[in-house]
C-alpha cells in the first residue's frame, strides 16, 4: 500500500465522522458560503511569474518542514511578495494543517486561496467554500472519472476554481473535461517519492490549451521554472522551498524578484 492509499483510508474515516457531527446545512449558514470568490486561474493567466506559494508544516516524505511559522505572517508575506495565489494544506494527520489555517489566511490576505486536501466526498467541497477557499484540488489518482465530473461540476456551481492533479498520461486522459480550470502535473512519483521535471515536460503536449497548466513538486529554482515555461506552464506550485526558511514571505519575495530579472 502506498502513502496515498493510506491517506485516503484515513480521510474516509475522518469525513464520515465529520458528517455525523456537522451537517452540511451548518456550513451553508457560514458567511463565506455566500461570498464571492477570486479566480486563481485568471490570476495565473494574467501573470508572468505564476507562483502559487504553499503553506505546509510537514509532509509524509519530509516530516517536519516548518512548525514555527504562523499562517497569518506567511499569508501577509506571500501577498507582499506578489505571488498569484496561496495553497493551504488542510489535512491534519499527514501535513499538520487545518481548516483554521485557511480561515486565518483569508482574514489576513486577499490572495486566491487553494484548499489543498484529499477530496473524496462532495461534503469537503461544501466545506471548502464555507471556510473561504477560492479553488479546490482534485487528485485524479484517487478519483474515478465520474467522481471528477461530479465534484468539479459541484465546485463550479459554487464559483470555485478547480485544479485537477495528474501524475501520468492515463490519469490525464480520464480527467479532461470542461468543468476543470487548471491541470496540474505532479512531478513526484507517489509510490517512490522520486521527483522529475520530465513528467511535466512529457505530459504538457497532452494537455489541451483550454486549461491553465500548472507544474507541482520539485520546483526549487528559477532555472526549473524557465525550463518549464516553453512547455506552456503558467503556474508553479512551490511549498517546501519557501517554507523551509525562517521567513517564507521573504524567500518568496527574493525568488520572484530574481525570476523577473
Amino acid at each position: 500500500m502506498n502513502i496515498l492509499d493510506k491517506i485516503v483510508i484515513d480521510k474516509r474515516k475522518e469525513v464520515n465522522l465529520k458528517k455525523e457531527l456537522i451537517p452540511i446545512e451548518t456550513y451553508e449558514q457560514l458567511p463565506y458560503f455566500e461570498a464571492s470568490t477570486t479566480s486563481l486561474s485568471k490570476r495565473l493567466q494574467a501573470s508572468t511569474t505564476g507562483i502559487i506559494a504553499e503553506f505546509k508544516r510537514k509532509s509524509p516524505s519530509k516530516s517536519i518542514i516548518n512548525d514555527k511559522a504562523l499562517v497569518e505572517d506567511v499569508a501577509i508575506g506571500y501577498e507582499k511578495a506578489g505571488v498569484c495565489g496561496m495553497s493551504i494544506l488542510t489535512d491534519e494527520v499527514y501535513f499538520g494543517g487545518s481548516m483554521d489555517d485557511l480561515i486565518t489566511a483569508k482574514e489576513h490576505c486577499r490572495l486566491p486561496l487553494l484548499r489543498k486536501e484529499f477530496i473524496i466526498d462532495e461534503y469537503q467541497i461544501i466545506e471548502a467554500k464555507a471556510i473561504g477557499a477560492d479553488a479546490i484540488l482534485l487528485i485524479a489518482a484517487i478519483l474515478t472519472k465520474t467522481q471528477i465530473k461530479q465534484f468539479s461540476e459541484l465546485a463550479k456551481s459554487l464559483n470555485l476554481d478547480v485544479l485537477l492533479e495528474v501524475h501520468n498520461a492515463e490519469e490525464l486522459h480520464k480527467s479532461i473535461m470542461p468543468s476543470l480550470d487548471m491541470l496540474g502535473v505532479n512531478n513526484r512519483d507517489l509510490k517512490t517519492f522520486d521527483v522529475s521535471l520530465e513528467t511535466s515536460k512529457t505530459l504538457s503536449q497532452l494537455i489541451p490549451d483550454d486549461f491553465v497548466k500548472i507544474s507541482e513538486s520539485g520546483i526549487s529554482s528559477i532555472d526549473a521554472i524557465k525550463s518549464l515555461q516553453p512547455y506552456g506552464y503558467k503556474g508553479f506550485l512551490i511549498g517546501e522551498n519557501f517554507m523551509k526558511t525562517d521567513n517564507p514571505g521573504k524567500a518568496a519575495t527574493t525568488f520572484i524578484k530574481e525570476l523577473k530579472e
